[in-house]
């Protein structure tokens, strides 16, 4: 499953490199890809988050995976995918991210996802309990930086 898994992920990191090179503007580019980044996220993510709350039933190895998966793209380096001048008002309908994600960039947010992750990834396969109680902190990671550098519209 888990090589399944890494074969899907380099596959969609093609897809993704491909639309991202293919047009002129870097700064686009740069939004493009950080959106498909924030997009596995939520794809890893989404299945925990289910689990947890009994909307679709636990499974120990998809768990397991989900949450290895997460934890490798957490700890990718994002930082070309946010050029300074990449803003919601410079490039308004194509990105939700405020100005003040530069100005006023909290290095805890990255660090808080990243503890969240390694912490989910090791606890994700030992049963619903382990994965439930480690669930609050992916949430409370993702809320801390979303509520503070995105905007809520397009």
């Amino acid at each position: 499953m888990q090589l399944f898994s890494r074969v899907i992920l380099v596959f969609v990191g093609a897809v993704i490199a491909a639309g991202v090179f293919a047009g002129d503007d870097p700064i686009e580019k740069a939004i493009k890809a950080r959106r498909a980044a924030m997009t596995l996220h939520s794809w890893y993510a989404g299945p925990l988050f289910m689990m947890a709350k009994g909307k679709i039933e636990y499974d120990a190895a998809a768990a397991s995976t989900a949450a290895a998966n997460l934890e490798m793209i957490v700890n990718s380096d994002g930082s070309a995918m946010w050029p300074q001048g990449s803003d919601n008002r410079a490039y308004p309908g194509k990105t939700r991210a405020l100005a003040k994600a530069w100005s006023e960039y909290d290095p805890s947010h990255k660090e808080a996802m990243v503890t969240a992750a390694a912490a989910m990834a090791e606890a994700a396969g030992n049963g619903l309990d382990a994965l439930r109680a480690n669930i609050g902190a992916i949430g409370d990671a993702c809320s801390s930086c979303h509520d503070a550098t995105r905007a809520e519209d397009f």
